[in-house]
């Protein structure tokens, strides 16, 4: 019954598709974000419904939308640049099969990005699109904070709707994602058009927005503890009342600390114990190793190249105190861990280069939404501000949760990236539209007597 109950869904989006072209952007951006294919049984696992949808979105843009407004962008030059060098790496990578994996959904994420900012012409069209990503991603993290709330959670234990531990389902990722989704759900909160303002979606924000403060307790992600921190100093940028503000965040902290689970705040603890937990110490050897093997390898080893990875790493165990504190270490060996980092994911993976060209993608995007909210801060277009800064905030978020997590090449960053590009380039329109004034002849002046 899923299987037929969601190909109907897709029939009918596909029908509404040919008449509104960008409904297929968004039914690839749920369906990316989501994966309800995961949620099925059979027919939709042995299609590739995501390819489908990316593929009418850009044949529906070809044939029946207009492309008047359409421009492309410094940056979707750039990252097609990383689709291309990506693609050669693969081809030279160290495990050919399994480079060729993940590549099947790397180069899907990168090519969407370069061409959503081309349907992003209006107003209406970039707030569809963040309105599609937030909701898409709050039926997990809707569903993530009930479970946490009603159990508690704990570190490996939250089920997110499907027993899989990847892409948004995985804790780390999930618990990110959902921190940066906030900045985004306030905007909608004080500027959304498609959903107006009022009482309803103000409360509704307001219980996203707590359900996604949830997820980083309910799955114990150390990642969403630190992005929760990140979200809070950047709200300092928006408040009016500082002082009251940090006023409540400590009041709510303090208030918060007894209702959270025990498995939560032990996990927490490992921050500062960081030597003892196996955890942090494998993702410091394994960070020390692509280090190393980038020297050797300046252009990075191709997708999965941790794989060849062999590290040794000690864990410090301290028992008791003052004079009879003793300290135990104990000697790991261990093989084909993950980077655990973008950073180093990228350096390991595509080299100096890769990664360079990565932080440059992402650098131009923090300064370019700082130019616009400072340049839009009052006025008519004063939505366009607001909406800059929250895509800055959501993306410094991201970047943050991407130092402790793989998701260097997920598809919700590009998707981010690519409404911020799509911003850029339609306030660069109204802009020269509004600067630009016809000629007119003069009119000559009538002689005196």
């Amino acid at each position: 019954m899923r299987d037929l109950a969601f190909i109907g869904f897709l029939v009918a989006l596909l029908g509404l598709g040919f008449r509104r072209p960008f409904v297929f952007v968004l039914t690839y951006v749920y369906i990316d974000i989501v994966s309800p294919q995961r949620l099925t049984y059979y027919l939709l696992n042995a299609v590739p419904i995501s390819l489908i949808a990316a593929g009418l979105a850009v044949l529906a843009w070809a044939v029946v939308d207009n492309k008047a407004d359409s421009r492309f962008a410094p940056r979707q030059g750039l990252i097609l640049l990383l689709l291309i060098y990506c693609g050669i790496t693969t081809r030279t990578a160290d495990f050919p099969v399994e480079a060729a994996e993940k590549w099947e959904w790397v180069w899907k994420n990168l090519a969407f990005a370069v061409f959503l900012p081309l349907t992003l012409r209006t107003k209406l069209r970039i707030e569809a699109l963040l309105l599609f990503m937030v909701l898409s991603a709050s039926s997990i993290v809707i569903v993530g904070g009930i479970k946490t709330l009603a159990s508690g959670g704990g570190y490996g234990e939250l089920n997110l709707m499907v027993s899989n531990n990847s892409g948004l389902y995985e804790g780390s990722i999930i618990s990110a994602v959902a921190i940066s989704l906030i900045p985004i759900i306030l905007w909608f909160a004080k500027n959304g058009t498609i959903y107006e303002p009022d009482w309803r979606v103000k409360l509704f924000c307001l219980a996203l927005v707590f359900a996604c403060l949830l997820i980083p307790v309910g799955t114990s992600a150390r990642t969403g503890l630190l992005c929760i921190g990140l979200l809070a100093v950047l709200m300092l940028r928006e408040v009016k009342r500082r002082m009251l503000y940090l006023g409540g965040i400590a009041l709510l902290g303090l208030v918060a600390v007894p209702f959270l689970p025990s498995a939560f705040s032990e996990r927490m603890g490992t921050i500062k114990t960081y030597k003892a937990d196996e955890s942090a110490s494998t993702r410091l050897a394994v960070w020390q190793w692509t280090w190393d093997y980038a020297k050797d390898h300046p252009f990075g080893g191709g997708f999965e190249a941790y794989r060849q990875n062999r590290i040794r790493y000690d864990t410090v165990h301290v028992a008791g105190e003052g004079a009879s504190t003793t300290v135990k270490r104990n000697l790991t060996v261990d093989k084909s861990r993950a980077y655990h980092s973008s950073y180093f994911e990228m350096l390991g993976e595509q080299g100096y280069f890769g990664l360079a060209l990565w932080l440059l993608i992402n650098a131009i995007g923090v300064i370019r939404m700082e130019v616009l909210r400072r340049r839009y801060r009052s006025g008519d277009l004063a939505w366009a501000g607001s909406l800059a800064g929250a895509l800055q905030h959501a993306q410094l978020i991201y970047l943050l949760g991407g130092a402790f997590v793989g998701i260097a090449f997920q598809s919700f960053l590009y998707m981010l990236l690519g409404a911020q590009i799509g911003l850029d380039t339609y306030l660069k329109r109204r802009a020269s539209e509004t600067s630009w004034q016809p000629m007119r002849r003069q009119r000559p002046v009538p002689a005196t007597a």
